[in-house]
């Protein structure tokens, strides 16, 4: 039986040891539970312990969830999201981390100015050139920032990236090296609706690498819910 609260602390030790053992401030760095094929009663666990950010890859099994889960935590949207998912998209998730093209960017303003409120969203970068991955290629990133700036309810806080799996973590780093200096580049152009404060990398196999590189979001899964049966 996997025991999701003990796994959570020991987590948020880990994480804050990594930070301060990089010289950064831990409270600098957000754990996200990545909750895709979990049920509500581990989610709640998750709560419980201290988790106050969850990802979801479905909108369909987000609903679901959110249906049950009344707790004040925050919900981002970490899967591939469909244009005409959108609308049910922004009543579930408080920020979309897979934005990715100009048609979704503009779907999600759309949306946003019909509520009222400013969409909130990462740039989900495809820096492995893996065409079974979603992400924008980097060198298309700056001309879908500048579409984004004309935009009046679209605000973009941070990228996103899901680099290829490898057994040695060691060899992702140069990707999420790469994503902070792209973050780097992006942010000193000054765009409109554009402040990149966030980075979102590293999973369960390799978010330490991420940590050191400048993560301030990593999205675990395995290592709080145990592998995914």
């Amino acid at each position: 039986m996997v025991d999701v609260a003990a796994n959570c602390q020991q987590l948020l030790k880990r994480v804050e040891g990594l930070a301060i053992s990089c010289g950064r401030d831990p409270r600098g760095i957000k754990l996200l539970a990545a909750s895709k094929s979990q049920g509500v009663s581990r989610i709640r666990e998750a709560i419980e312990a201290g988790i106050r950010l969850f990802g979801e890859n479905y909108v369909q099994e987000a609903k679901a969830k959110r249906e049950e889960i009344k707790e004040p935590v925050e919900w981002h949207m970490i899967g591939h999201l469909q244009r005409n998912k959108v609308k049910v998209a922004l009543e579930l998730f408080d920020l979309i981390e897979s934005l990715d093209n100009a048609e979704l960017a503009r779907e999600l303003d759309k949306e946003g100015k019909k509520r009222g409120k400013t969409v909130r969203a990462f740039v989900e970068v495809n820096l492995g050139g893996e065409e079974s991955k979603s992400g924008i290629p980097k060198e298309k990133v700056v001309a879908l920032l500048q579409e984004v700036g004309k935009l009046s309810h679209l605000r973009i806080e941070g990228l996103m990236v899901v680099p290829p799996f490898r057994e040695n973590s060691e060899e992702v780093r140069p990707y999420f090296r790469a994503l902070r200096e792209l973050q780097t580049e992006l942010m000193a152009l000054k765009i409109t609706n554009v402040d990149l404060q966030e980075l979102s990398m590293g999973m369960t196999h390799d978010y330490p690498v991420a940590i050191e590189e400048g993560a301030t979001l990593v999205r675990i899964g395995t290592a709080i819910f145990g592998p995914r049966e």
